[in-house]
């Protein structure tokens, strides 16, 4: 599956390029600026080939949907976007791959902000998720604010929209990958689990945490030990202690 999204932001265009992604179809920038950062993606952009169309901030606006775009805009094939039957080729060529690396996924269950969406995409490329899944018509989808946040993640994270969890859950399940969730009616602790094995870690949403029936499908439900007087962490904060402790046992 393949379209076209927009990445708006110095930081996240700047690792994009960087990545050397071949799937930048061209660039929006205001050409009037005297930022040198702007000025280097441009430069940058020229050597390789990329389109590059000049906009005012209006118009950058208009086709980012952001209105902090810091004077550049990139359009993208979005060429990451798997649907469940992808989700599933991905999930079994792994099962099936010679790398000693075991799988790992993260499901989001429905997460609202884009900000945590985003800060939750570039902590999964840092530590080696294998792919983000999450609902298709209940929560965050892709967009300019989950890109400038990720930092470029977004462009590279195989990311899979799909129509049931529970029903991803219960293939996984049989293909062997143990379902972890996390929240405050778990009871084991995480630094108690072992996590060098294929796992998906199923993370709730803002507040409510996760719903009903996917914690019943869960095989453990972790916790996070607290010390202070707050009795839980924003999701993407949980997700980045889960993830790295992950790759922490994973040597």
């Amino acid at each position: 599956m393949s379209k076209s999204k927009y990445v708006a932001g110095l930081r996240a265009v700047e690792q994009l390029l960087a990545s050397g992604n071949t799937d930048v179809r061209r660039l929006y920038a205001e050409y009037q600026t005297v930022n040198p950062r702007v000025e280097a993606l441009i430069t940058l952009a020229n050597a390789r080939g990329i389109e590059i169309q000049q906009a005012n901030r209006g118009r950058l606006q208009q086709i980012s949907g952001e209105p902090r775009h810091q004077g550049i805009v990139a359009e993208v094939r979005r060429s990451t976007m798997l649907d469940e039957a992808n989700l599933r080729s991905l999930v079994e060529a792994r099962l099936e791959s010679a790398d000693e690396r075991h799988l790992l996924l993260l499901m989001l269950d429905g997460i609202q902000d884009p900000h945590n969406l985003g800060a939750c995409l570039r902590t999964a490329d840092a530590t080696g998720v294998d792919a983000v899944i999450v609902p298709r018509h209940d929560g965050a989808g892709l967009g300019p604010t989950v890109s400038k946040v990720a930092s470029g993640a977004a462009e590279q994270m195989p990311f899979a929209q799909v129509a049931n969890l529970g029903r991803v859950l219960g293939w996984l399940a049989d293909y062997g990958v143990t379902v972890l969730g996390t929240g405050d009616q778990g009871d084991t602790s995480l630094y108690d689990t072992d996590l060098d094995r294929p796992l998906v870690f199923v993370m709730g949403r803002e507040e409510k945490g996760l719903s009903k029936g996917i914690a019943a499908r869960c095989d453990e439900l972790l916790c996070l030990p607290m010390q202070g007087v707050v009795s839980s962490l924003n999701v993407s904060v949980a997700t980045g202690v889960c993830l790295y402790e992950a790759l922490r046992q994973r040597g």
